[in-house]
């Protein structure tokens, strides 16, 4: 689903957030990105969704190199991935029902079908039914499932995530893990930035470990035993 082969990223000023990162991640898997802050977990996720390019390597999603992907394709591509913020980034004018639909009202859903949609996803989330609230009449915790129903509301093969627990206690950043682990197990590609590595470390997927923008051989569990 996501090759880095050689890919390095210089920002402007001569800052390298990556220095020649490869690796695989295979339709279906779920992994996680750790590392020290500013190691590059945020830049990798960036890459894949071509909110930034790549300066030197190939990048493929899904079998096609998106390194060069011309600037109108960019919204097509994004449109197979969901992306999960650490700080939900919810409209908080609008109610969880609109909140959610967004995506597809950017695509042009018809809104019966955008109805059906929006309304399954909060479902698995486990919000259904708080479709009329505002995202400040909810905790911290269901307003990270809101930003997860909406990046799942397209459906999308490959979900990624920006350090999801990172405002959320240990339980609930425990439950948020889990419904990326149950979105996997129906087949979605997950591949989760985290610092807290306690809680990494219990969940048994594989890790990969940057460190300065490279990758590291990490610490911690990789693989179900």
């Amino acid at each position: 689903m996501i090759r880095f082969t050689s890919v390095s990223k210089r920002y402007p000023g001569g800052h390298d957030a990556l220095s020649g990162i490869s690796f695989d991640l295979a339709s279906g898997e779920m992994a996680f990105l750790t590392g020290h802050s500013g190691a590059g977990k945020s830049t990798i996720l960036k890459l894949i969704a071509l909110l930034e390019r790549p300066t030197r390597g190939q990048l493929y999603v899904a079998g096609r190199n998106v390194s060069r992907l011309p600037r109108w394709r960019i919204p097509y591509h994004r449109r197979r991935i969901g992306v999960v913020f650490q700080d939900h980034k919810l409209l908080t004018d609008r109610t969880i029902f609109d909140n959610v639909a967004l995506p597809l009202v950017a695509t042009g859903y018809p809104h019966r079908e955008m109805a059906r949609r929006v309304r399954a996803a909060l479902d698995q989330v486990d919000l259904l039914g708080r479709e009329r609230a505002r995202p400040l009449e909810l905790s911290a915790g269901e307003q990270q499932r809101v930003g997860i129903a909406r990046a799942v509301v397209i459906r999308p093969p490959l979900l990624i995530a920006d350090e999801p627990t990172g405002n959320l206690d240990p339980e609930l950043s425990l439950e948020v893990m889990h419904l990326f682990e149950r979105f996997n197990a129906v087949g979605v590609t997950v591949l989760v930035a985290s610092h807290d590595h306690a809680l990494i470390a219990g969940l048994g997927h594989r890790v990969l470990a940057l460190e300065h923008g490279q990758l590291i051989t990490p610490r911690l569990t990789l693989h179900h035993g």
